[in-house]
């Protein structure tokens, strides 16, 4: 990780830096306030959804998760997603703040015939990530299984299972678990006489704009598309039609990209919505500011301004234009064989 919360910063905390220590050397962990979790059920499950976001859904084989964008028909972003494929259902993870209005978006696309019904379990299960190193080792003295690069794991009673993600949701080390709130009584001990450090939403906010996951009204909003959010890993551009496709697949087809997001360091904090400049000309936005790293933010950038390495004028700051772990910018092009 090249950067980090500030010592000085007044809003860092004791707690924040330990769990900022242990996510470097052994493990931290996340445990969010509220979560964001659909269920989806009915023979017709992996179809719609499929239909209704970015990825290959129906290509995924029971056990195999992926993450998708849910767009609008003219390919703007709604929401980042993570789809879990089970034996009889499929888990979305969802953005806390878009679960509400996703239950309605894909509401509005069942037909009486979809043999589909959407399922909130956001009240009843929970998650928490384990960051760093030590996540394995920390799993296995739980007595949890650890799943494979590629696979989801199970645990727990079989109504009410537990589900263990090789990821974080970031470009750092470690896993997810999702589980049962009626679990939590179990999690907390296990968490407590581990001594493991738990991080607080400024920590994780700072990761998120460090390892540059775009986030609902700040990244991901109906004014960018997902090319442009750079979640190219989200996309399949061969499955067919869905929902906002045609638009996204001009984009690709005739690199018609016009601005992309990426990291930049700034040399003063300034307020996001900053307008950037170079040379009187204005080519981009800030999008976000890491709560304990006032320094540094994501930031849209037009591609013709340029990208990584760039310099730009930010209010009465100078900012540097990085790129970011989490996002990529290369275009799709079919392989020729």
């Amino acid at each position: 990780m090249n950067a980090h919360p500030s010592d000085h910063d007044t809003n860092s905390t004791l707690s924040e830096h330990l769990a900022w220590q242990a996510l470097q050397s052994t493990v931290a962990v996340y445990w969010p306030q509220t979560v964001g979790l659909i269920k989806l059920t009915g023979a017709d499950r992996a179809r719609f959804l499929h239909n209704q976001s970015t990825n290959d859904i129906q290509g995924l084989r029971v056990g195999q998760f992926c993450e998708t964008v849910f767009v609008t028909s003219t390919g703007r972003t709604l929401d980042l997603t993570t789809a879990l494929i089970l034996d009889q259902e499929m888990i979305l993870q969802v953005s806390p703040q878009r679960r509400d209005f996703l239950l309605g978006w894909m509401d509005r696309y069942l037909f009486p015939m979809d043999n589909v019904q959407l399922h909130d379990l956001s009240s009843t299960y929970t998650w928490i990530s384990l960051i760093g190193p030590g996540a394995k080792a920390q799993l296995a003295q739980w007595g949890l299984p650890v799943p494979s690069p590629s696979q989801m794991a199970l645990a727990g009673p079989s109504d009410a299972p537990f589900y263990l993600l090789p990821q974080t949701g970031l470009d750092l080390p470690g896993y997810t678990i999702i589980f049962p709130v009626t679990q939590q009584t179990q999690f907390q001990p296990w968490i407590e006489s581990a001594g493991l450090e738990v991080m607080g939403e400024d920590l994780w906010e700072h990761l998120r704009v460090q390892q540059g996951r775009p986030a609902p009204g700040m990244e991901l909003t109906e004014d960018y598309n997902p090319l442009e959010a750079g979640l190219w890993r989200a996309i399949s551009f061969t499955k067919g039609c869905y929902i906002g496709q045609e638009t996204i697949a001009r984009l690709n087809t005739y690199q018609g990209v016009k601005q992309r997001l990426w990291g930049i360091r700034l040399e003063r904090p300034v307020a996001p919505g900053t307008p950037l400049m170079v040379a009187e000309e204005k080519v981009g936005l800030i999008t976000s500011l890491s709560p304990l790293d006032s320094g540094l933010g994501l930031a849209y950038v037009r591609t013709k301004a340029g990208g990584q390495d760039l310099r730009v004028q930010a209010g009465d700051s100078t900012g540097l234009i990085t790129a970011v772990p989490y996002l990529s910018h290369e275009y799709y092009r079919p392989s020729s064989s």
